[in-house]
């Protein structure tokens, strides 16, 4: 069964596809969240009431890839390089259990300033 979400921040929209991973099945459990995020680089980021290991973590991840930050309970949308990126890669602060990946083009997210209110919940097929 394929799973997608929508994401809202500010006036950007994206719908995203989850994998099958055990954070991802947690995340889904968890709808709808509600949260501020912050950016860092070209990552957003919010704590979401889901605490879990790293699973099958990952150092660089892919343009549009959404994960899961074990250290702080974070949900994270990746759309560019961050402060910790080498060249053009995407370089999370440590390693990160990817949950999914936006359907279309991330960039809009660069819109999206620090402290704006972000929802996550289930998109309507």
């Amino acid at each position: 069964m394929e799973r997608k979400i929508r994401i809202r921040a500010g006036d950007v929209t994206a719908e995203a596809t989850l994998n099958d991973s055990a954070t991802a099945e947690a995340i889904w459990k968890a709808l709808p969240i509600e949260a501020r995020g912050s950016t860092w680089g070209d990552e957003i980021y919010f704590g979401i009431p889901v605490h879990l290991p790293e699973e099958n973590g990952q150092e660089v991840v892919q343009l549009g890839d959404i994960a899961y930050w074990p250290p702080g309970s974070a949900f994270c949308i990746f759309f560019g390089p961050t402060p910790m990126s080498r060249g053009a890669e995407i370089r999370p602060a440590s390693a990160v259990n990817v949950v999914g990946h936006i359907v279309g083009d991330p960039l809009g997210f660069r819109r999206v300033s620090s402290g704006t209110r972000v929802v996550i919940e289930p998109a309507q097929s």
